[in-house]
């Protein structure tokens, strides 16, 4: 059986079209995008069909521009120890944040509030606004990694500015991007941080949207490149891959939408087990599964073995052995392995039915190693 391939939110495979434009720039364009030359202004234009690209699939109706980065974490950074540059204040963030904002904001030494969410992972937006009261950041992920629970970011945004109108509001949006539909300046917020890799696109690129007007201190100096907020040369092929991944991310949202719902039906349906968040909170690309008596970690190398790739958690994550925060606030307890599985554009029905057998197997061996 060839491999099935359900950890989409992990990282996606680059689509055949996305790697042929890039291969096609570096063959053609591959001049400094800086440089005042016929090779210069072919990078440039690569570079600017992309910034087109990006803002329309983003929704973008002339609220803002993008800063191309290496990735989302570091356009969490710039957005986030930027902005801290510029104003005084605690930082607010949600309980269940990615550790590219978590070891951010620590790294400033300042107060930082953590805003619990609920049992399914969601936020209450008066709950985030009075934890906001003289705040000088508030970041909030828009998807969370683990467990796919959907934040609604456009009434966080409105709370927290009637308490802190200063306040910068920044949004990780690393699993929401192409997954969710949004448009971006109708948000109420400053900044939103986006991967090239969680959409079909290529790793280690990446854009910082920021709301016109916000001013950031850069992470680093160089030639001034992308307005002084990130020097160095760009990287012409990778921003090219990425603006094309997310104009075809979006405008597969809608078909893809419904086929992931209908998996995630099948799977949960089979499967048997606990839906961590409910669909009408979740994004549709991850689901998150509870098996009681189940080891995940247990759970995912077996899987594995069998050539089922999926992500796991329990109240130990495997891969470090520390507790998952994100499971410890939604109240999972410590005997329930979590298994998320994660769809991508190329995901097949047929790939989800023999996963779901698989894992259903798997889980039933497990089970019964388990003393009582």
């Amino acid at each position: 059986m060839q491999p099935i391939y359900l950890d989409n939110a992990a990282s996606t495979r680059p689509t055949d079209d996305v790697i042929a434009l890039m291969t096609e720039v570096m063959r053609t364009a591959w001049g400094n995008a800086s440089a005042q030359h016929p090779q210069g202004a072919a990078a440039r234009a690569h570079i600017e069909t992309a910034r087109t690209r990006m803002l329309a699939a983003l929704g973008d109706k002339g609220a803002g521009d993008v800063v191309w980065t290496s990735g989302c974490t570091e356009a969490d950074a710039l957005a986030l120890l930027g902005a801290a540059q510029k104003r005084p204040g605690k930082i607010v963030v949600s309980a269940i944040e990615h550790p590219a904002v978590t070891a951010a904001v620590m790294r400033l030494g300042r107060e930082v509030v953590q805003v619990p969410p609920d049992a399914t992972g969601v936020l209450d937006p008066e709950a985030v606004a009075a934890a906001a009261r003289d705040a000088a950041l508030v970041a909030i992920v828009m998807v969370q990694n683990e467990i796919g629970s959907v934040q609604p970011i456009a009434a966080i945004a409105s709370a927290v500015r009637r308490v802190a109108p200063d306040c910068h509001i920044h949004i990780d949006a690393a699993q929401a991007f192409g997954k969710i539909a949004f448009e971006v300046g109708a948000l109420g917020i400053d900044s939103l941080a986006i991967a090239g890799h969680k959409l079909h696109g290529p790793k280690g690129t990446g854009a910082l949207w920021l709301r016109t007007g916000v001013v950031l201190e850069p992470l680093w100096i160089g030639g001034g490149q992308q307005k002084g907020l990130r020097g160095g040369t760009q990287d012409t092929p990778g921003i090219a891959g990425l603006g094309l991944a997310a104009e075809r991310a979006v405008a597969a949202l809608p078909a893809a939408r419904a086929r992931w719902l209908e998996f995630a039906a099948h799977a949960t349906s089979r499967l048997g087990a606990r839906q961590l968040v409910p669909d009408h909170r979740r994004s549709p690309h991850i689901l998150a599964l509870g098996f009681p008596k189940v080891p995940a970690s247990a759970l995912r190398s077996v899987l594995a073995s069998r050539g089922v790739y999926v992500s796991t958690g329990s109240a130990c994550a495997e891969r470090d052995s520390k507790p998952s925060a994100v499971l410890a606030a939604i109240g999972l307890p410590q005997d329930v392995g979590m298994c998320r599985l994660s769809f991508g554009l190329d995901t097949t029905a047929a790939e989800v039915e023999a996963a779901t057998q698989t894992i259903a197997d798997v889980a039933r061996e497990l089970v019964s190693r388990t003393p009582s």
